[in-house]
């Protein structure tokens, strides 16, 4: 049976509380004071601090306010780069739902013959980066089996924009996604991934077969890349700020 990735949970001892509960891995029996950790290397309890204070400025002025979470999806077909796109660029370490690939996807999946992809996304992954002071980026990828496109309406629920990933030698594996955002009316930029530094096709004819207009950004990046990533991404923002601002002004 395939596995999900998850946390690396302390064991717990026989007879003893669950390993990933909050009293084994913090050691505060339930219900009672906060005691010290049972487990070598566990984090303290948390303790609220004697005085809450509003988080000043360093400059002495008012209180810095919170970064502007802004919800990007990046999207596009199975084995297109979408999980390394993800890992590329988020300063936390990504949420990935991978999978071992079995037997009974062969004819299914198809990743091309020059992948070694031996895993896939079952449900999503998930990353975050800031921009600046007053802007964060929270990246949800999207699983690229057709079998999974159930979950694209909740994943792109109060998303601003979108990256669609191409793989240039399996062009016809993003139509679907280009569909998706076209139908529901969001922005995205169509972004070809480089593979072993090179493409199959040239950007004019890549962007004449997939029937995407001149309003829609096509752009080339390596999703290896952390730099080339957030180039990409931000031609996402861009779209996305610039639709806000029509909109606003409409």
């Amino acid at each position: 049976m395939d596995s999900v990735r998850s946390p690396e949970w302390p064991v717990a001892p026989l007879g003893g509380l669950a390993a990933n509960s909050a009293s084994a891995r913090y050691g505060q029996p339930v219900g009672g004071p906060p005691t010290a950790p049972q487990h070598p290397g566990a984090p303290l309890p948390y303790r609220p601090p004697a005085a809450s204070t509003p988080p000043t400025d360093t400059r002495g002025g008012p209180p810095a306010a919170p970064p502007i979470p802004v919800k990007l999806l990046i999207a596009g077909g199975f084995g297109v780069g979408k999980t390394t796109t993800v890992g590329a660029i988020s300063e936390i370490a990504p949420l990935t739902t991978e999978a071992e690939m079995t037997s009974a996807g062969i004819g299914v999946d198809d990743p091309g013959a020059r992948s070694g992809k031996t895993t896939t996304t079952v449900a999503m992954d998930f990353g975050c980066v800031t921009i600046d002071r007053s802007l964060k980026l929270y990246l949800f990828g999207t699983p690229g089996q057709d079998r999974f496109g159930f979950m694209w309406d909740d994943l792109a629920r109060g998303a601003l924009g979108a990256l669609v990933v191409v793989d240039s030698s399996r062009l016809d594996d993003c139509y679907p996604a280009v569909d998706f955002f076209e139908r529901a009316g969001l922005p995205f930029v169509v972004g070809v991934n480089t593979f072993d530094g090179r493409l199959t096709h040239e950007l004019g004819a890549i962007r004449w077969a997939l029937a995407i207009g001149d309003h829609v950004p096509l752009v080339q990046f390596d999703a290896r890349e952390r730099l080339s990533v957030r180039d990409a991404l931000l031609v996402v923002l861009d779209r996305a700020l610039d639709r806000a601002v029509r909109e606003k002004g409409a």
